[in-house]
């Protein structure tokens, strides 16, 4: 009686969560950068995959009652800034996340569109950035620490997330109370880093158009934007990826260590991209060594003895 007891506690507990799954606007008072949408521009949910966003939102996910540990980590889902991979890249890795106590959010960004934005090329920036505000800004409200507010990106997603790493001292959306974008940490799996002869040209092409200046390619190839200001960070890619080279991950962790920020990197002999939380090639998870180096780092207290 006590274990059927106990397990409809924990069912009650985990649907109570997914009935705070409701996204909410990320800009409560307008949204910059951005120009009327065409009515033609419709947004388009196809199951996990979501196109043409012009109303950018965030969803939190909280954990069960008496679990949550103060750390939060903000999401960006991939999908070559032309599209979003919104369940194995946003909701299943904020549920992972929850799940030991981290409270997780994921961004539905604005895909850089001359449609609807003024500059295509920083929005998608802004609302990484908003989404790192936002939830400081809030923190209180949701029992965060200020000072654990980590970032996660997949993909393109991770060249967002590392864009908003290393460019967090130009804020591009209304800070009036001066809150910080700068992320604690940093996640980036499988990212799209260089928008130099690594790049993924799909990714850069939707991002800074088809002929960007080298301004541009400089300025969005994120290896050589690292300082030592730049969050603690870790890495995962896999060597056989053929969508975006592990040369993205390899740079990158190479800068990191030139700036002498802390940074742990694990790879994959194999499994391609865009595997998600499960790697199908190898039985090692990476969800359980981003815990363990969050234990480490001290933005996540270890498991009780």
């Amino acid at each position: 009686m006590k274990t059927i007891l106990c397990s409809l506690m924990l069912i009650g507990a985990v649907c109570a969560a997914r009935a705070q799954e409701q996204p909410m606007p990320l800009y409560p008072n307008g949204i910059p950068n951005a120009k009327p949408t065409p009515k033609t521009y419709v947004e388009n949910i196809n199951k996990d995959w979501i196109t043409k966003v012009s109303v950018p939102t965030i969803t939190p996910y909280l954990p069960t009652a008496g679990t949550a540990n103060g750390t939060a980590v903000v999401i960006y889902p991939g999908g070559a800034y032309a599209g979003l991979a919104s369940w194995h890249e946003g909701r299943d890795i904020a549920r992972a996340f929850a799940s030991f106590g981290v409270t997780a959010f994921v961004v539905k960004y604005r895909l850089p569109s001359d449609s609807i934005m003024v500059d295509k090329t920083i929005g998608p920036l802004q609302d990484a950035q908003q989404g790192v505000i936002l939830v400081r800004r809030n923190a209180a409200k949701w029992g965060i620490k200020p000072d654990k507010i980590g970032i996660i990106g997949f993909s393109a997603g991770g060249h967002l997330a590392s864009t908003e790493g290393t460019h967090f001292d130009k804020v591009l959306v209304d800070d009036k109370d001066n809150i910080s974008a700068r992320p604690d940490f940093m996640m980036l799996i499988y990212p799209v880093i260089s928008f130099g002869p690594q790049a993924h040209v799909g990714s850069r092409e939707n991002l800074v158009g088809k002929t960007p200046g080298a301004d541009l390619i400089n300025l969005y190839s994120n290896e050589k934007q690292v300082t030592a200001n730049t969050p603690p960070t870790f890495l995962v890619h896999a060597e056989d990826d053929d969508v975006v080279p592990v040369q993205n991950s390899l740079m990158f962790y190479e800068a990191l260590l030139a700036a002498k920020v802390k940074a742990e990197m694990h790879l994959f002999e194999e499994g391609g991209h865009g595997f998600g939380m499960n790697n199908s090639k190898n039985k090692g998870k990476w969800m359980d060594w981003a815990k363990e180096w969050l234990v480490e780092n001290k933005f996540v207290s270890p498991p009780a003895p």
